[in-house]
Order: C-alpha cells, then sequence, then structure tokens
C-alpha cells in the first residue's frame, strides 16, 4: 500500500473549480491538515482525491481504456458544464 505525502508549502497550482459538500468532521480535518502543512485547503483536497484515485485500480484499468479515446481536457469541461448549471444534478 502506497502512503500519501503531503508537502509542506507547495500550494499553487492551477485549479477548475468543483463544488461539493462534505460532511463537518471530514472539513475540520482538512483544515487541520491545512493548518498543520502550511498549504490551502484546495491543494489538500487535490491531494488527497490524486492519492484515492492512484489506489483504485478498477478506476486506474478503466482510465486506462477510455484514455485514447477521450481528450485530456474532457474531464475539466464536463466539471465546468456542471458548475454552470447546464446539467441536470442528480
Amino acid at each position: 500500500m502506497s502512503k500519501l505525502k503531503i508537502e509542506k508549502g507547495v500550494s499553487r497550482i492551477s485549479r477548475v473549480k468543483l463544488q461539493a459538500s462534505i460532511e463537518e468532521s471530514i472539513a475540520a480535518d482538512l483544515a487541520l491538515m491545512s493548518e498543520w502543512s502550511n498549504n490551502d485547503k484546495n491543494y489538500i483536497v487535490n491531494e488527497l482525491l490524486r492519492f484515492a484515485l492512484s489506489q483504485d485500480s478498477e478506476f486506474q484499468a478503466y482510465k486506462e481504456s477510455v484514455g485514447s479515446s477521450r481528450p485530456a481536457s474532457a474531464g475539466a469541461a464536463d466539471l465546468s458544464r456542471t458548475e454552470s448549471g447546464s446539467r441536470p444534478r442528480t
């Protein structure tokens, strides 16, 4: 099993906006990890999601199977459309 490594003080990356509701206890832990690592919460969330996605072998296999047929920016476009409300929420 891999380990999650949060580097301290490195949180300046370009982002795509994603809105989500999370549990209060998770939000508190994110705030605490952000304070501890001297990174903003966006960076912490990105690193946690990147780590979780990399650990799911079924998802990685699926990603590989659709990777060649889907442009790299398609995921960002899907998030933007959802955010602007052009697609119904489920």
